[in-house]
């Protein structure tokens, strides 16, 4: 093992034995690292910076079953990133099916009739123009919400606003929504 594969492997010995101290340099040493590899395959800061945390806290729970013989500490800890990305994309994905498919009417199975159909068709033709209607910051906050079904919260991360702006952008919009088609 060259030198600092072997500190590593040291300091993941010490961190297994419950050694903050050796801990810290192992963050200190991969978190830039690791860091850049979950920015890359979540594609949002923010939720990176959130599993980073996660993925020491597991390496400082499960330090004890790093093997050099399977993995130098650099390599095991990427491992351990890419895991856990790749769980959390997939948790995205799942819940994005939930919704569409709990957002689907029950009787969308069944093809309207002529008179539904263009109800339908006039329905969404208003909530159009009505969002077209909308300031930009206002409209774009409003279909992140509903269109993508992101929380507030991850709507301010991915327009990179104050949570606050993004809640009153939304409340603003649909009050405004809600006044334009209510208007005959």
């Amino acid at each position: 093992m060259p030198g600092p594969e072997l500190e590593d492997a040291v300091l993941l010995g010490r961190t297994a034995r419950g050694d903050a101290a050796a801990f810290g340099s192992l963050f200190d040493r991969h978190s830039g690292l690791v860091l850049g590899l979950l920015v890359r395959m979540l594609g949002r800061r923010a939720e990176a910076e959130e599993l980073l945390q996660e993925v020491f806290l597991q390496v400082w729970r499960e330090a004890d079953r790093y093997r050099p013989e399977a993995a130098s500490p650099r390599g095991w800890l990427l491992m351990i990133a890419r895991s856990r990305a790749i769980d959390r994309l997939r948790s995205h994905l799942a819940r994005e099916r939930r919704e569409a498919a709990a957002a689907e009417p029950a009787d969308a199975a069944v093809a309207p009739t002529g008179p539904e159909r263009l109800e339908r068709r006039e329905r969404r033709a208003r909530v159009a123009a009505a969002l077209a209607g909308l300031p930009p910051e206002q409209r774009e906050a409003v279909e992140h919400a509903f269109y993508q079904g992101l929380s507030h919260r991850e709507i301010a991360e991915r327009l990179g606003q104050p949570l606050g702006t993004v809640k009153s952008r939304i409340l603003l919009g649909m009050r405004k929504l809600r006044a334009s088609l209510e208007a005959p």
